[in-house]
């Protein structure tokens, strides 16, 4: 991956971080120091990556059609960051780096794309307040 620390993820960045978040969030779920609570949420965000629906459907979109099943599975994590010690998390992570770098910079990234969205949609008025 070409991401150095500071630097803003871009769109195939981050799409080359589902398979290892997904398969974090299947560990997660299956580790007993996980709380009940957390694995519902974990639960929420396996069972949307599976489905056989999506809002973006990736045989019709490509690689841009991943990107609403890892708007979810960064939710998804960044909830369970608040349940689960950080130590629990590192130890599931297959992926490469820090899992909660790898985490953030999912998050990060959704966001921006959900505020950018939301700034197109909004009348200028309202954005300069």
């Amino acid at each position: 991956m070409s991401h150095q620390p500071g630097e803003p993820s871009g769109l195939r960045d981050v799409l080359l971080l589902l398979p290892d978040l997904s398969v974090l969030l299947v560990r997660l779920l299956r580790d007993p120091r996980v709380p009940l609570g957390a694995k519902a949420i974990a639960l929420v965000g396996i069972g949307y990556v599976l489905a056989p629906f999506d809002l973006m459907p990736a045989l019709l979109l490509g690689p841009i059609g991943l990107a609403d099943d890892l708007f979810v599975v960064a939710a998804t994590l960044s909830r369970l960051l608040n349940y689960v010690h950080p130590d629990v998390v590192r130890s599931h992570w297959a992926g490469q780096g820090d899992a909660l770098d790898a985490i953030q910079r999912a998050t990060s990234w959704a966001e921006g794309r959900v505020k950018g969205a939301l700034a197109r949609l909004l009348p200028s008025a309202l954005r300069r307040s």
